[in-house]
């Protein structure tokens, strides 16, 4: 177990779309413990294996007050008309968050660490991660997610900051 180094926005890797985990084995359970690590060390509460350039459809979470839990191959099955705002970021663009709107609720179908199927509805924070996890996993950068002057603000206060580094 080891914290990997993170790819940081904005490498082409973090546009490409990961390839399903097909292996459930040891090999598996290494990068999730190494996701965990990474995502600690980072800091942060959601990371998915693109984040350290293994373009693998994996992804891990540790909500405040929660234990970690991991997602192969998650997909939305279904979600919410209903909407929510909610303060977002990502281990790859430190120090930058904004808001962004996404249904509030969503059922997301996944694979655990031994391959096994399950289903879980979420909403609040765990909605918001899965979305952005997911998205991420589908090669959108959350920033994607903005208005274009939002995003080009955000993009050039990054450029400042690496520059400042």
């Amino acid at each position: 177990m080891a914290a990997r180094p993170l790819v940081l926005f904005p490498d082409p890797r973090l546009r490409q779309v990961a390839a399903p985990v097909t292996h459930f084995d040891a090999e598996l359970r290494h990068l999730a413990d190494d996701l965990v690590d990474t995502m600690r060390a980072a800091p942060g509460i959601g990371i998915t294996a693109p984040h350290i350039g293994v373009p693998l459809r994996l992804v891990a979470l540790e909500l405040p007050g929660t234990s970690v839990r991991f997602y192969a191959n998650p997909a939305i099955l279904w979600h919410s008309v209903e909407t929510a705002r909610h303060a977002e970021g990502s281990v790859s663009m430190p120090g930058h968050t904004e808001e962004v709107e996404r249904p509030a609720r969503v059922r997301v179908r996944y694979q655990d660490l031994d391959g096994q199927v399950q289903e879980e509805e979420a909403d609040g924070l765990l909605a918001v991660c899965h979305q952005h996890e997911i998205d991420q996993l589908d090669g959108i950068f959350w920033i994607q997610r903005l208005s274009r002057l939002k995003r080009e603000r955000l993009v050039k206060r990054h450029q400042k900051q690496s520059a400042a580094r």
